[in-house]
């Protein structure tokens, strides 16, 4: 006799035989056993679920001839031809093949006959959703009033796709992917009738495979049986599946986490030469890291993982790993993923992934080393940002030494200038001749992305040194930082790409925004850091974000261009003379000393 595959030899024949569907069947059978049955029926769910076995066993219910009842016996002539497909009275209709008017309307003209063999005439319609839109306006009334001798069973994959008006005439059963647990038992049931030892892990894959279809489990444990026979182990799945082992999926975890490009690679060859398919290796691995994931969050998740068997396999890369690297890495092979589909060259793709992964992590440990420079308070770091030309990074304090000493110099050559002009006499107060005075000091006020604390932009270094080799180096890769933080948080690029490059000194970039809102979400510490590791990436150097207004900026340069205004100290003719250290006293304390130039 010619081999049947398994889904067929095992489809449920009665509600009891059916797995992962008991919210469904129990409805059906308290229907049946209190004489409530509706005339049309809409079962809809993921493929492999039961949806056309459930149609099938309800018609033999209706139609047995001792029922209806809550089960069929199947041992009746009409339970046993109805099994078989041979009752006149039980049609079933693919409506992918058979989707226009005329089909429908036949069904319409052929319902109004009383049926021949059974008690009710049923109509299973698979595929529903097929159907085009002038056959389901031609079985609106029917469906809705049927005769009382004729049932509608439609099932569909998509029930999206099917009018309201054909959802609102029917009775609805959402039909679920079948449990974990459920599939395994079902499966281990299958091999002990058909004389098949299995490993438990080999199970568990097959299951794990199917993804909550019980029909696609049982052709996959079929075409595993016909490869190893009587006996099926872990490995021999592995083989035939094209999946990789979790131990396999270990050691590629451990050599990302040690940053071994030439292993990782190296690992990707032997999948590659063993017969993987890079598409099925990156969809693999994705489920690893993100099983990794839920063991680092959720305790006792070892029933929520796909790839990890034994999460103490796992134990020791999970704590190499941080959970802000987990969902990292999980980022970066969704959207190598994405780009997979579109690519020529797939085993590329995979290779790119894994080594966007290695240098990612090197990356964030750099990061998390300079995390107490990165959470240093806004007065801090501005004061940083600002001494960049001189000190580099060399802080707060260095700055302030630097500032203290040009104020003290400044303070000594006015006590030499005010002798000079002791000793002079009067008349040399009124010289015309302008000595330059050094550039000033521009303070702009600006408000740090935390908490709205305040904090000093001194913008005096970016106006008058700016570093042109570095400003130049970052307006061409600036187009590439837009790009990978957007890849990485669009968010934060929404925000970042309203700030305009403007200047650069040391060991910083100066960005001047339009708007302060974009400007104080983009100080962030959290934006912070995105943007000046991709900064870090790109440049080979770790670079401080430094931001301003562009309004601040603006008037910081025409206040740079603009000579110092000078007030002088002359007589006149119809004045009378006054001692010079009394103008030299007045002035000071009219202007203040900052504004008093005094010149022999």
């Amino acid at each position: 006799m010619a081999h049947i595959a398994l889904y067929r030899t095992w489809r449920p024949q009665a509600f009891r035989d059916m797995v992962g569907q008991q919210h469904i069947t129990q409805t059906l059978q308290n229907a049946l056993r209190e004489g409530r049955m509706s005339h049309a029926y809409l079962f809809n769910g993921p493929r492999g679920t039961g949806k056309t076995s459930a149609a099938k066993i309800l018609a033999k219910a209706v139609n047995c001839e001792r029922g209806p009842a809550e089960e069929p016996c199947n041992e009746c002539s009409a339970c046993r031809r109805i099994t078989d497909g041979a009752v006149m009275d039980v049609i079933e209709i693919d409506a992918a093949s058979n989707r226009g008017v005329e089909e429908i309307r036949d069904i319409r003209d052929k319902a109004k006959y009383a049926p021949t063999e059974v008690r009710q005439k049923v109509y299973i319609i698979d595929e529903v959703h097929m159907l085009t839109t002038e056959a389901f306006n031609a079985l609106l009334k029917t469906l809705e009033e049927p005769p009382g001798h004729v049932m509608f069973i439609l099932a569909t994959t998509e029930p999206h796709k099917l009018p309201a008006t054909i959802i609102s005439r029917c009775q609805r059963f959402d039909f679920r992917r079948v449990g974990l647990e459920e599939q395994v038992a079902r499966l281990r049931h299958v091999c002990e009738r058909e004389n098949v030892s299995a490993e438990p892990e080999a199970i568990e894959y097959i299951a794990r495979l199917s993804d909550g279809g019980m029909r696609d489990a049982l052709s996959v444990l079929d075409q595993i049986i016909a490869y190893t026979g009587a006996e099926i182990k872990y490995e021999a799945v592995l083989a035939i599946t094209g999946g990789i082992g979790s131990e396999q999926f270990a050691r590629l975890a451990g050599a990302v986490a040690a940053q071994d490009i030439g292993a990782c690679l190296g690992m990707i060859e032997t999948f590659m030469q063993e017969g993987r398919s890079a598409e099925k290796c990156m969809e693999n691995l994705i489920y690893y890291f993100r099983d990794m994931l839920m063991l680092k969050l959720v305790p006792n998740a070892q029933h929520m993982t796909d790839r990890v068997l034994d999460a103490r396999q796992v134990g020791e890369w999970i704590s190499r790993f941080s959970t802000d690297q987990l969902f990292q890495m999980i980022e970066t092979l969704n959207r190598y993923q994405t780009e997979m589909k579109y690519s020529a060259q797939p085993q590329t793709m995979l290779e790119i992934a894994i080594m966007k992964l290695c240098t990612a992590g090197s990356s964030a440990v750099a990061a998390g080393g300079a995390a107490a420079v990165a959470v240093q308070p806004a007065a801090a770091s501005a004061a940083a940002a600002s001494s960049g030309a001189g000190a580099g990074a060399g802080g707060a304090g260095t700055a302030a030494a630097g500032e203290l000493a040009a104020l003290r110099q400044k303070v000594e050559q006015m006590e030499r200038q005010l002798s000079k002009l002791l000793q002079g006499g009067g008349a040399a107060a009124s010289t015309s001749t302008r000595e330059p005075e050094p550039a000033r000091s521009i303070m702009r006020s600006s408000s740090s992305g935390g908490g709205g604390a305040r904090s000093t932009v001194k913008l005096d270094v970016y106006v008058t040194q700016p570093d042109s080799a570095l400003l130049q180096q970052a307006l061409g890769k600036w187009s590439q930082v837009l790009q990978q933080v957007k890849e990485r948080k669009i968010t934060v690029h929404a925000w970042l790409v309203d700030g305009e490059l403007v200047s650069a000194a040391g060991e910083s970039l100066l960005l001047a925004f339009k708007s302060a809102m974009h400007r104080e979400t983009t100080e962030k510490p959290a934006h912070r850091d995105i943007i000046e590791q991709v900064i870090a990436e790109l440049f080979g150097q770790r670079l401080k974000l430094v931001t301003v207004m562009m309004k601040d900026w603006k008037d910081a340069q025409a206040g740079a261009q603009e000579p110092p205004e000078e007030m002088k100290l002359d007589g006149g003719e119809g004045q009378a003379a006054q001692p010079k250290e009394q103008w030299v006293e007045e002035a000071v304390q009219l202007f203040g000393e900052d504004l008093v130039v005094i010149k022999d």
